[in-house]
């Protein structure tokens, strides 16, 4: 199963030559979940070949314009292109009243219908879930009420070993079962163990989106042991007390979280324009945690 992030936006508060505002598309199975939407999202949906119309889902963190500006604009051309089916929403509960008045005083009525659904800003809580995934909440501090997301892979079912079911003459009617992890009795009594008969699939797979944040303790325990964090990471340390100030991470601590966490590979990203580049934020943070990349426009990264 396809299960990768592709990186539209990694600036802070407002967009620098080649960084955009905090934008993320995540390819789960070829359906692509839209995580925050600041200012020139489409266009870098453009640049970088992700595609409007596979997106039914768009997660937004928090309030701040790096955040959602870029929202608007793509419900609109969404509608002006003529999508029908719905778009499904997850966000503060007064982002639903920022489209509602832009949709007012624009006369536009959508072609399509959104449906929202208002995130809890004092507890984690699942909110959406199909066949492939599920995704819950992760309660940050930051200066206005902010959540992650973690994107959690269901246990797929057992494969069929096709060569082994012939082998044992086992029927149609069975392949659910073994699926399940059954074994098989075959027409003398014998007991086939389901290994014999399955093969293990792949270990389900996790994505963990930590946006604007102090540092805490508190929600470690639901990205403990991601195959990949995205993690916040504003400033290097030594702007640790501007960190403070404006509720945000620094790089190192993004490391120490990692390493926390248990994580297997971790990207920093929503980098302070101050700075030109960005080596110094790698450095720092890879000083705490070796595995980590920046979250550079246009790379994608397997989970």
């Amino acid at each position: 199963m396809r299960f990768d992030v592709t990186i539209l936006g990694s600036s802070s508060a407002t967009p620098i030559y080649n960084r955009n505002p905090t934008s993320q598309a995540l390819n789960i199975n070829e359906r692509i979940y839209l995580i925050d939407c600041g200012e020139g999202t489409q266009q870098q949906m453009l640049r970088f070949d992700v595609k409007p119309g596979k997106i039914d889902h768009i997660f937004i963190s928090h309030l701040h314009g790096d955040h959602y500006l870029g929202l608007i604009g793509l419900l609109s051309s969404m509608h002006l292109n003529g999508r029908k089916k719905p778009m499904y929403l997850f966000g503060p509960p007064d982002l639903l009243k920022i489209i509602n008045v832009h949709f007012e005083y624009s006369w536009t009525a959508l072609n399509y219908e959104i449906k929202f659904y208002p995130t809890q800003t004092n507890h984690s809580e699942l909110i959406y879930e199909n066949q492939d995934i599920t995704v819950e909440t992760i309660i940050l501090n930051h200066r206005i009420p902010c959540t992650g997301f973690v994107f959690k892979q269901k246990r797929p079912l057992l494969k069929l070993n096709a060569d082994q079911l012939e082998h044992y003459e086992v029927g149609r009617n069975q392949f659910f079962k073994l699926k399940q992890g059954e074994d098989f009795i075959a027409a003398d009594g014998e007991i086939i163990p389901n290994a014999v008969l399955t093969i293990k699939p792949e270990d389900p797979k996790s994505y963990a989106y930590c946006s604007d944040t102090l540092v805490e303790d508190s929600y470690l325990p639901q990205i403990q042991n991601v195959d990949l964090l995205y993690h916040e990471a504003t400033f290097m340390h030594d702007l640790l007390s501007r960190a403070q100030e404006t509720h945000h991470t620094t790089a190192l601590q993004a490391g120490e979280t990692a390493v926390k966490a248990g994580v297997k590979k971790l990207l920093i990203g929503h980098f302070s324009a101050r700075y030109k580049t960005l080596d110094g934020l790698l450095e720092e943070a890879r000083s705490a945690f070796k595995t980590t990349d920046l979250a550079i426009e246009g790379k994608v990264f397997s989970v």
